[in-house]
């Protein structure tokens, strides 16, 4: 009987993971540089140098998050049909470098800017599935959270820097926003290039078990019992979520730190991200994914109760980062896991993209009507709907989900 060393060394657990985790961390860690910078700088140009209202902000925010949906399923669809998943995931990653190089021809059109996000997080829906698959089908699936965690530990490194460059820009230039999108290209473009250099494909004569991939056979997932209701729970969820750009404004407004630091406050979500996603993936592994899962968006519900501290300053702006970091750590990398425990090898990106798809759409219809109700409601109200919405949410996933974890903790020990 194997017994395992109490105190692994690191090489040991590099060991334990594959190079196929690494190499897509890379490009993860370029690719989020990119796409953080765009995002810590458009609440400061949007709303405070276009001067758009909360509800505009809120459909193009909701653009940003949503407009992966339906390109998630292509995306997931064609990686297992011609089991291809690096070209699906080049094409994805190659479509969002190519955003970044237009965004300043765009000018202050609103519609433009929104046709260039969209057009980014198009790029981001098609490569996200491919790039999970790649990584769970490399991976024992006893491994899986702790892969995870640390591909989205690579990954929060990037968006960790991302906000810092847009930070380092703003204070030698201003708000001009060509250079923030030129530097933000540049990073991609690398990104891209790893990717096609170093990260191997699935080997083509190793057939996947599983039913014969098809854009169908992904959709019939969701008869699986155990697979429909992680989907629907993590659409709810995600419905139930106000976006990260709406809690970074709300954290400012709400502790009245200077407008200056905006495009800083991400990077305290990063930092918590960096530090607990490869702990708490471990963490899943053993103590169970969906549980995890639902804690992470338990600590969502601090943030949210956070921001009705009046006047809190700097040290409510911290806490409450610090919850939303662990909120991250706790519910990105894990959901991937949990949903490759249940999706077969032939259609791995299939069920991601399908789960990833609900959340997607959830977190669109969120940060629309959060523009709406922070547009045409005091703060206060909108603050408290969005925490009586997550609570009530929360209950009916636990509910959803708890029998099953329950079961499946039943049947690892029988096996064992």
């Amino acid at each position: 009987m194997y017994v395992a060393s109490s105190r692994p060394s690191k090489t040991d657990f590099r060991k334990r993971l594959p190079g196929t985790v690494f190499a897509l961390g890379t490009v993860s860690l370029l690719t989020d540089v990119s796409a953080e910078m765009i995002t810590a700088f458009l609440p400061v140009y949007l709303l405070f140098t276009l001067n758009l209202g909360y509800a505009q902000f809120g459909l193009l925010d909701g653009i940003y998050t949503g407009a992966t949906a339906v390109l998630r399923l292509v995306g997931g669809s064609v990686s297992d049909k011609f089991r291809k998943p690096k070209a699906v995931a080049a094409a994805g990653y190659g479509l969002s470098a190519a955003t970044k190089v237009f965004f300043p021809l765009v000018g202050a059109s609103p519609f433009g800017i929104g046709a260039l996000m969209a057009a980014d997080r198009a790029g981001k829906g098609i490569r996200t599935a491919p790039r999970d698959a790649m990584i769970s089908l490399a991976t024992p699936e006893d491994r899986l959270g702790a892969a995870f965690g640390v591909h989205r530990s690579m990954d929060t490194f990037g968006a960790l820097l991302g906000p810092l460059i847009t930070f380092l820009l703003l204070i030698q230039i201003g708000t001009v926003p060509g250079p923030i999108f030129a530097v933000s290209a540049a990073f991609a473009v690398i990104g891209l290039i790893v990717l096609i250099a170093f990260v191997r494909d699935t080997p083509a004569d190793k057939k996947p078990k599983g039913p014969r991939p098809s854009f169908r056979a992904g959709l019939n997932l969701l008869t699986d019992r155990q697979f429909r209701r992680t989907t629907i729970s993590a659409g709810m969820l995600g419905l139930a979520t106000v976006s990260d750009a709406f809690v970074y404004v709300l954290v400012q407004k709400a502790t009245n730190i200077p407008l200056g630091w905006l495009p800083l406050l991400p990077l305290g979500t990063a930092v918590v991200f960096l530090a607990a996603a490869a702990p708490l993936g471990k963490l899943s592994d053993r103590v169970g994914r969906w549980r995890m899962f639902l804690t992470g968006h338990a600590l969502l519900l601090g943030v949210y109760a956070l921001l009705f501290i009046p006047e809190g300053g700097m040290g409510v702006a911290i806490a409450a980062l610090l919850l939303h970091g662990l909120f991250y750590a706790a519910t990105d990398g894990v959901l991937s896991a949990k949903v490759s425990e249940t999706a077969p090898e032939s259609l791995r990106a299939s069920g991601l993209s399908v789960v990833q798809t609900g959340q997607a759409l959830g977190r669109l219809v969120s940060s629309v009507a959060f523009g709406l109700l922070l547009q045409f409601s005091s703060f206060g109200t909108s603050i408290t709907v969005a925490l009586a919405a997550l609570t009530v949410t929360l209950i009916a996933a636990a509910h959803l989900g708890g029998s099953e974890e329950q079961r499946l903790s039943l049947s690892r020990e029988k096996r064992s």
